[in-house]
């Protein structure tokens, strides 16, 4: 369901009206006032808005209010940033030399006609304010504070097998198909096959990294497929995994395979294609294919890890690996274990009760059991335990595509400052590498880091972000670099994070052309997409726009959007 972010929002434009300058604002004529009036409104609607999200989901009429009022505070934002930027720009037309800025402010007044305007917008939106007041005393909300915080624990890149519970035989099982002699000409596929969020990944990464294994095989690719089984990427992709130096990105299919057929050099090898959702069965052909005719591929092994048995069927003819749930005791020890430090919960024998009746609720499915053990760890107050286990949002999980909501009872969870944070990483394609110095610039651009009262630098403040992300495990760190390190989303936490952020972020692909004209952050990530959506056009709101690939027609889409 989406989301609102409304709090975040309304503190970020108290914060914003706070931090504008006495000299800013008597640039322009008449304004003052208003922004003081809009600050008062805005802070006494921000005391009421944490009660108003709990209330929403039982009451539509809130929550379709709730909607215009985040339209309010984004017009309010988008005024007060105009105003911002005039002031700026008139700043330097009238004095290039930047140093000299402040001392010659107060002679660089802005032109009356523009001043008159941005009065008459604020204006307009303190009665939009107003009005919406009056509909709001109708709800009865309270005041109230969030206390909603997240402690850190100590996070690694890999995978230690001391921190996966219950798995030990699927991975000796795997290993013994690893090692059985092959016959015949094509490479063996072993399909690991089981619902999103049982762990065919994490088994498959133990698995990948067991020393057996290792020595058996003297080179191993990784590559996650994901939605996109296209041979072209794939070629390339098993290229840079075996070579990270090789360049080959314009590179034809025929010159691929080359390069690939040199850097395997007949050597036995281990694939595993992680996440595969194909049902094409020609485009696994045409890849099976092009490893048969590189020879000498008898003793190598694919492994595929997906959620669909006729994927399974398509891509191998030995009998899939099913990966079944967790038994319900190896559930209780991986809740223990990320609910609480290392022996702290046999100091708390009420809350292991209700963390039992919790994980009964999970359906045994690892991911759940993480994520809400995650979400509980070092609160030790036994309401926010009867919290979770009571909350209605169970009510809504009947099949494997309703783990959504248990899982967004972690991101209801988080602090507001965090939620919005989350949210637009939807915009990256889903099983991609995230670069932490680059989400945070991201977040920076668009005002999402609270100031901080230690007087931190922002990157500092993104750092401690993401660090409570990992810390909820909603993300998962995978190495580190001079910047900072790299890491994934789960897809089905990237699920959540597309349905919490639909009506503020759109991933505009060759499959999905239709655009919510109060969209406020786009995403091109598809070099299939052959022309600009006419809906571009239409958009006033737009804060991001954000590019993964293009087209070689598409190449010149920002200007579309710019000038549009």
């Amino acid at each position: 369901m989406a989301e609102t972010f409304l709090l975040d929002i309304a503190q970020r434009l108290v914060e914003k009206i706070a931090h504008l300058s006495v000299e800013e604002a008597r640039l322009a004529f008449n304004v003052e006032s208003h922004l003081r009036k809009l600050k008062e409104t805005l802070s006494c609607i921000k005391g009421v808005l944490l009660d108003a999200e709990r209330q929403q989901h039982q009451n539509e009429k809130l929550r379709l209010s709730m909607w215009k009022l985040r339209d309010i505070f984004y017009d309010a934002e988008d005024v007060i940033d105009d105003f911002k930027c005039e002031a700026l720009r008139k700043q330097v037309v009238n004095h290039p030399n930047i140093t000299f800025k402040v001392r010659f402010l107060s002679s660089c007044s802005l032109p009356l006609s523009f001043s008159l305007k941005m009065g008459h917008k604020i204006e307009v939106i303190n009665q939009r304010l107003n009005e919406l007041a009056i509909e709001w005393d109708n709800f009865n909300l309270g005041q109230g504070t969030d206390n909603r915080h997240v402690f850190n624990r100590e996070t690694h890149s890999f995978v230690n097998s001391k921190d996966v519970i219950g798995r030990d035989v699927d991975k000796e099982n795997i290993i013994d198909l690893l090692m059985k002699p092959s016959e015949g000409l094509d490479v063996p596929v072993i399909p690991i096959v089981g619902i999103g969020g049982i762990g065919k990944t994490t088994l498959t990464r133990l698995v990948y990294n067991d020393n057996r294994v290792n020595r058996h095989f003297p080179l191993k690719i990784w590559i996650c497929v994901s939605e996109e089984f296209d041979l072209t990427r794939l070629l390339k992709l098993m290229i840079h995994s075996i070579n990270k130096g090789e360049q080959c990105d314009d590179s034809t299919v025929e010159a691929l395979q080359t390069c690939l057929r040199s850097l395997l050099n007949d050597k036995k090898f281990l694939l595993v294609l992680d996440d595969v959702w194909n049902e094409n069965q020609a485009r696994w052909i045409e890849l099976r294919d092009l490893l048969r005719s590189m020879g000498g591929l008898s003793q190598s092994k694919i492994i595929v890890t997906t959620r669909s048995l006729k994927v399974a069927s398509i891509m191998s003819s030995i009998r899939p690996y099913e990966l079944k749930v967790l038994p319900h005791e190896d559930c209780l020890i991986f809740f223990t274990k990320w609910a609480f430090n290392d022996g702290d919960d046999r100091q708390y024998p009420n809350l292991m009760r209700i963390g039992e009746e919790i994980v009964k609720k999970c359906k045994r499915v690892p991911l759940v059991v993480r994520t809400l053990g995650s979400l509980l760890f070092m609160k030790t107050d036994e309401s926010d335990w009867i919290s979770v286990r009571d909350n209605e949002i169970w009510k809504l999980e009947h099949a494997e595509n309703e783990i959504l909501p248990v899982l967004k009872l972690s991101y209801n969870h988080l602090p507001s400052h965090l939620q919005q944070c989350f949210a637009v990483m939807s915009l990256y394609k889903k099983d991609s590498i995230y670069y932490s110095d680059k989400v945070i610039q991201f977040w920076m651009a668009n005002g999402l880091l609270e100031h901080s009262k230690q007087k931190q630098e922002c990157v500092d403040v993104g750092g401690r972000y993401l660090n409570e992300l990992l810390s909820r495990c909603l993300i998962q760190k995978e190495t580190d670099y001079a910047l900072g390190f790299t890491f994934k989303m789960h897809d089905l936490i990237h699920d959540l994070a597309l349905d919490v952020s639909q009506k503020e972020c759109k991933t505009v692909n060759s499959q999905s052309y239709v655009i919510d004209e109060n969209v406020r952050h786009l995403s091109f990530c598809d070099d299939k997409l052959l022309k600009v959506p006419q809906d571009l056009k239409k958009l006033r709101t737009v804060r991001t726009v954000f590019v993964h690939e293009l087209s070689t027609e598409l190449k010149t889409i920002h200007e579309s959007v710019v000038h549009h």
